[in-house]
Order: C-alpha cells, then sequence, then structure tokens
C-alpha cells in the first residue's frame, strides 16, 4: 500500500490547524487538539495528516468491493 500523500497543513494567527488533501479541506483544527497535532506532526507529516483527518485506506476496500453481500 503506497504511503500517505497530498496532505498539507496551515497554522493560522489564532492558533487554529487547517489541513487539506490535494487543495480540498480536510478538517480544522483548534485549541488543544490543535497544539496536540503539532507534537505529532514532526515525526511523519502525511502519515500524522492521513491519521487526524480519518482519511487513509486499510487496505481491503479493493477486496471488500467484490463481496457477494455488497453486490445489491
Amino acid at each position: 500500500m503506497p504511503p500517505p500523500n497530498g496532505f498539507e497543513y496551515q497554522r493560522r494567527g489564532d492558533g487554529t490547524i487547517v489541513i487539506t488533501h490535494h487543495g480540498r479541506h480536510a478538517t480544522t483544527l483548534r485549541g488543544r487538539r490543535a497544539a496536540e497535532f503539532l507534537d505529532d506532526v514532526d515525526a511523519d507529516p502525511q502519515e500524522v495528516m492521513a491519521r487526524w483527518t480519518g482519511n487513509y485506506r486499510r487496505g481491503n476496500e479493493r477486496m471488500s468491493r467484490d463481496h457477494p453481500r455488497n453486490h445489491r
């Protein structure tokens, strides 16, 4: 599975963090969550932003698409 990519984040003057994915708004973090994100983002920024936005694949999407119960 390829690593996540296309994520960017901006720090605003009021302490808000805006995370985008391929130029589209993904989430906004404020207060304590923004501070936790900034502490966490140093490790692997793309992976961290994917995890914080919930926008990452778990690896089974392609297989589950072909499962009989999903053909309604």
